[in-house]
């Protein structure tokens, strides 16, 4: 289990992390999310034991981090830009990290990259981006560390290898309880894998909930008033945001189902339905309640 509390980082003047605490459980499928800028990979190298934070701590299985070789055993670290030496080989890269992790399957990693068309001798330098992604997941899940810290692993990756890879990682949840903290852009691709979120913004920790508890608290209603009904009628929700085209009002609210539904049958509408709400619209509708707008930019 990842336990963070109270952690703060700042470079120089500029406050990175301010104030984050969260729990992370074995076995799940901890998603990162946040407004650019938010922290979140920062969080990600201070979880690895990267950086050192300047106040709070972070305990993994009851342990701290920095500095401490036995909890690192259990982490990989997959970054946006993962190094690797030049004119090396996956197969290079691969007796690298055997001597950093113990139990490194060589048999898995080359299993792994000839499943995903990767060619273990040659020169990683001649590969795409999205072939590099391929190779840091093949050698992060090949180590059989207990913890899997992934920053934005889907960018760069076709459709069928984000498949993919989402298929490696659910197999080595289900077979030996690997733990992937995921921190993306790309929310659609964290709604397909993942069961618990923590949204980040500027430097602090909006929220972390289960995924479908998150859903369950918000709701999109698409509606049309009838003549002498207004939104004002609606007083007794708590509205995040509203749209209008033409007659149709496509409404976001906070409460629960039975209080959205109970609101709208006791005013006069001509039709009202309840949308579900992908994580997308929830990130925005969570992040301009804290002022980040983006109508605010658009003239």
């Amino acid at each position: 289990m990842i336990e963070v509390r109270n952690l703060h980082k700042r470079f120089d003047e500029i406050v990175a992390i301010n104030d984050i605490s969260a729990s992370i459980g074995e076995g799940q499928v901890f998603g990162l999310i946040g407004t650019n800028g938010a922290g979140k990979s920062t969080l990600l190298k201070m979880l690895a034991g990267i950086l050192k934070p300047d106040s709070g701590e972070i305990l993994i299985d009851e342990m701290s981090v920095f500095e401490n070789p036995k909890v690192k055993s259990e982490l990989f670290y997959i970054s946006d830009d993962q190094f690797y030496f030049q004119n090396d080989t996956p197969d290079d890269m691969k007796n690298f990290y055997k001597t950093m992790y113990r139990k490194f399957d060589s048999e898995r990693f080359y299993h792994l990259i000839d499943g995903l068309g990767l060619d273990k001798n040659r020169k990683i330098s001649t590969f795409s981006k999205g072939m590099k992604k391929q190779l840091s997941v093949a050698l992060g899940v090949a180590a059989n560390t207990k913890y899997l810290l992934c920053d934005e692993t889907f960018d760069g990756l076709d459709p069928v290898m984000r498949q993919a890879v989402k298929s490696i990682f659910a197999n080595d949840i289900e077979q030996r309880g690997l733990t992937p903290i995921i921190a993306s852009h790309n929310l659609r691709e964290l709604e397909d894998i993942c069961d618990h979120v923590g949204l980040l913004h500027k430097g602090g920790i909006l929220f972390t909930r289960d995924l479908e508890d998150m859903k369950l608290g918000l709701h999109k209603i698409q509606c049309v008033f009838a003549e002498e009904t207004t939104i004002d009628d609606l007083k007794e929700l708590e509205i995040l945001s509203t749209k209008q085209i033409g007659s149709i009002y496509t409404i976001t609210v906070r409460g629960t189902e039975e209080e959205v539904m109970d609101t709208m049958r006791g005013v006069d509408t001509i039709f009202f339905e309840m949308v579900p709400l992908t994580l997308e619209e929830i990130f925005i509708s969570e992040t301009e309640v804290k002022g980040y707008d983006i109508k605010k930019l658009v003239l």
